[in-house]
């Protein structure tokens, strides 16, 4: 079985700044794609951002700027660097990864969700 755990969420006024982290654990050989996603209420989750094993990183258009992705190796963990936040970053924000399992299974996996409200 393989764990997705995040944290850092929580109430920011607009214009300040969120730090989420995910740490992936359980029956890893090797962690491809970890990214976040997010869904504001009544609307579809999005992506907001992924990066690859190798470390190159995509951004959905409404954070480009504002948001920054980076990875840990080492403790199978994903950041999400959020700056200069705005009432439509409101949402749940999900953790995602694409995984290697021992046996040679590829799998997603997704955190529970962490609530992040923007003030304005």
């Amino acid at each position: 079985q393989v764990q997705l755990v995040e944290s850092g969420g929580g109430l920011v006024q607009a214009g300040g700044s969120l730090r989420l982290s995910c740490a992936a654990s359980g029956s890893i050989v090797s962690i491809h794609a970890m990214g976040w996603f997010r869904q504001a209420l009544g609307k579809q989750r999005e992506l907001v951002a992924v990066i690859g094993d190798g470390g190159r990183a995509n951004y959905a258009d409404s954070v480009k700027g504002r948001f920054t992705i980076s990875r840990d190796h080492t403790k199978n963990t994903v950041y999400l660097q959020m700056d200069s936040l705005i009432p439509e970053d409101t949402a749940v924000y999900y953790c995602y990864a694409s995984i290697t399992q021992k046996g040679g299974f590829n799998t997603s996996h997704w955190g529970q969700g962490t609530q992040v409200t923007v003030s304005s």
